[in-house]
């Protein structure tokens, strides 16, 4: 048996492995589960995962099984995939969004995209830790905080953990787990990615099914993956993507295949154009404003031309969260409502009352956003709703990102971190981050894509050339490779 897999070991190199026999799928759970005990507690420890699944190993053996027979269902075959706490599994495992008040809670069958990886052959290897209720409970909020699973740390050090998909980040930053989901609204999969060294991949709005994930927003919530590369975050959403006749806005992706891992080229960003939309971005932090402009170097090193300043329309307005709050509560309210009698809210009302009679416990840092909700009539033909819905959408996309991306022949605008998280959450537009190095500071910080709807195809193609041509991965600063301090 192999004692330790090689660092950022990818999922070509895993499947050679497993073909060759050299490594079994039941012995890959035992090396990740044996990586959380160890990267779990002390002043080292990363907290990424609020639960393992007991039946992990057991599922391996019967794919091991299969593998011996011959049966191959792909790359994902026998391999260990995190989820976010967020993202039903109708297993012996708990979805809790991080709240003790639904630590109690079994969802009743798996989410859309849990059934297409179990059938793809992944591994659900355990929950991961979050920022709780997706980081919609209140403001202040630690990122990765939630009362069931306390506080996810940084996989690359003493920084920010990022938030809210915290703990999928850092499985995978931490190598606890070769991919992982996160789910976003706004934000939650590109900014944790950005600080944890690792690729975050947030979809256009419909290419992956959001039923079965506990809910912020419907206009805006979409699950993605985490990856420490692009090839392998290309492959697990392959994965994730298919119709389902419980969100019938999953079939919008089908006009839009992806392309093939092996169809990705090192030379993708020749000849195009990316742009920097300066007035959306205001001013930046000093260090990681000089990495971001090293980052455009790069591109016009690869041979891309530059855009700089691209600007957006839109940029300065005044943006509300009136969409959220209303989506919230309305959406919150139909989840809570299929919960079974063990648990002890089945509304957002109730979620509030739980949460004041339990202070202690559930309310370090208070409950601002949920009584925000609240206070909304949650009804969705709310004049208010309605105007604040339309108002996004032309913002963010006729006066926003299609808008300068036409009018400047761009491929693709290109930010820090998640600095234009935001505005392509509106417009449900996808969005992929990937390692750009450190900063003068030591922490890592990310260059994103961003495209139009259903732009995934081109966009993991520059994420692959710069990542290709970069290599900024390999450099970041683990805990884990860390000699211990005396």
């Amino acid at each position: 048996m192999i004692e330790r897999l090689p660092a950022d070991v990818t999922l070509d190199e895993l499947q050679s492995l497993l073909g060759e026999g050299a490594l079994t799928s039941e012995e890959l759970v035992y090396l990740c589960l044996d990586a959380v005990a160890k990267r779990s507690g002390g002043p080292q420890g990363l907290n990424a995962l609020i639960e393992v699944n007991p039946d992990a190993a057991a599922i391996a053996a019967v794919l091991d099984q299969e593998r011996k027979a011959g049966r191959v269902r792909g790359p994902l075959h026998g391999i260990p995939v995190v989820l976010k706490d967020n993202i039903d599994t109708g297993d012996h495992q708990h979805t809790s969004a991080g709240s003790l008040a639904l630590a109690a809670h079994y969802a009743p069958r798996d989410a859309h995209l849990v059934r297409r990886l179990r059938h793809a052959g992944a591994i659900i290897l355990g929950k991961a830790g979050m920022t709780e209720w997706a980081n919609f409970m209140t403001e202040g909020m630690p990122n990765g905080y939630s009362s069931r699973g306390g506080q996810v740390l940084n996989a690359c050090g003493p920084f920010d953990a990022g938030g809210s998909s915290s703990g999928s980040a850092s499985a995978v930053s931490g190598e606890l787990a070769p991919l992982a989901v996160g789910t976003e609204t706004s934000g939650s999969i590109l900014s944790p990615a950005s600080q944890q060294g690792v690729v975050g991949l947030k979809p256009t709005l419909g290419y992956v099914s959001r039923s079965g994930v506990i809910p912020i927003a419907h206009s805006q919530d979409t699950a993605g993956p985490i990856a420490r590369s692009v090839r392998d975050a290309l492959t697990l959403l392959r994965a994730m993507v298919g119709g389902d006749r419980r969100d019938p806005v999953s079939y919008l992706g089908e006009s839009h295949p992806l392309p093939r891992p092996e169809e990705l080229e090192e030379g993708a960003i020749q000849g195009r154009r990316f742009g920097v939309p300066r007035d959306y971005l205001g001013e930046l932090p000093a260090p990681l404003a000089a990495g971001f402009e090293s980052a455009l170097r790069t591109l016009e090193a690869l041979g891309a031309t530059v855009v700089d300043p691209a600007p957006i329309p839109s940029a300065g307005r005044e943006w509300g969260e009136e969409v959220l709050f209303y989506e919230f509560k309305s959406d919150l309210n139909a989840y809570l409502g299929h919960t079974g009698p063990d648990v002890p809210v089945h509304s957002l009302r109730e979620l509030i009352f739980f949460n004041d009679r339990n202070r202690r416990l559930l309310l370090r840092y208070g409950q601002t956003l949920l009584l925000q909700s609240e206070a909304t009539s949650g009804t969705l033909s709310d004049p208010a709703y309605l105007r604040a819905r339309r108002r996004d959408l032309l913002w963010s996309r006729q006066e926003g990102i299609d808008h300068t991306l036409a009018a400047n022949r761009l491929d693709a605008l290109v930010f820090p971190n998640n600095y234009g998280a935001d505005i392509a959450a509106r417009a449900g537009y996808p969005s992929i981050c990937v390692p750009a190095g450190v900063t003068s500071e030591g922490e890592p910080f990310a260059l994103t894509f961003c495209g139009t709807a259903f732009a995934e195809a081109q966009l993991v193609r520059f994420g692959y050339a710069y990542e290709q041509a970069t290599r900024a991965r390999a450099a970041m600063p683990l805990r884990h490779r860390q000699p211990p301090q005396a």
